[in-house]
């Protein structure tokens, strides 16, 4: 069974070297770049992967479908930039490959916060959908926080996938911002209707679940680190949402 790693790319060049060499056991590593001017393609190239290039951005899920339609092997292993493939997760993923009864396998992700793991707050053991059956699968169209779509049974692999999240806490604002304003956009777009107050509500109602109810205090200070960006960034993406409605 061949297996094909499909990855899009923009300025990763602090992640992908890392990310290609954890899937050097793939038969097929295809990254898509979004005209990154890091140096990002050039390691994509010295790695040995495929690079395949896009100038406009149509959202994550769109993306993703593209660099999936490039894939040719029989299994294909879907990551972002940030995430590592462990020795161990590598033998389980080869061992369900070699499984007659086919299925679909979703990864436990352990995620770091400026280099410290975090196990609580809801982002342990944050098990994503990302092994599949070339040609079984697919991603969903959302602009972002896409999920593949199948209807093969899904099962669960126990390894870690590593997730070097957010490097610097300048990652972490980069990202907050990033990703609040392409859901607000999504919203938008479905009709979705916010206000100053209901960007209040969510952002407090984040920082509770993820400090309280998830247990988030149990990182101690980069817990609390964690629940207050949670809270930033669903603050961000209801109050754009709401000032996009005002643009409109």
């Amino acid at each position: 069974m061949r297996l094909s790693v499909v990855i899009i790319a923009f300025n990763e060049s602090a992640n992908i070297g890392a990310c290609l060499d954890s899937v050097e056991f793939a038969d097929e590593r295809i990254v898509m770049d979004n005209g990154s001017t890091d140096g990002t393609q050039d390691i994509v190239l010295a790695s040995g992967a495929r690079l395949a290039k896009t100038i406009d951005w149509p959202g994550f899920g769109p993306q993703k479908n593209r660099v999936l339609a490039l894939a040719t092997g029989d299994w294909v292993l879907s990551l972002d930039a940030d995430e590592r493939v462990t020795p161990a997760l590598q033998a389980e993923i080869e061992e369900a490959m070699r499984n007659a009864d086919r299925a679909a396998y979703t990864l436990p992700r352990l995620s770091s916060f400026c280099g410290v793991p975090i196990r609580h707050g809801g982002w342990y053991p944050d098990r994503v959908l990302r092994l599949f059956p070339r040609g079984l699968g697919r991603f969903s169209d959302d602009l972002v926080h896409e999920k593949i779509l199948t209807d093969l049974q899904v099962r669960g692999l126990r390894s870690n996938l590593l997730h070097e999240s957010f490097r610097s806490f300048e990652s972490v604002l980069d990202k907050v911002n990033r990703y609040s304003t392409a859901s607000a956009a999504g919203m938008l777009a479905k009709g979705r209707k916010g206000s100053f107050s209901v960007a209040i509500g969510h952002g407090a109602w984040a920082f509770i679940r993820t400090y309280i109810v998830k247990r988030g205090f149990l990182d101690g200070r980069m817990g609390l680190a964690v629940a207050i960006s949670s809270a930033e960034g669903s603050y961000y993406r209801y109050l754009k949402l709401w000032l996009a409605q005002q643009t409109k």
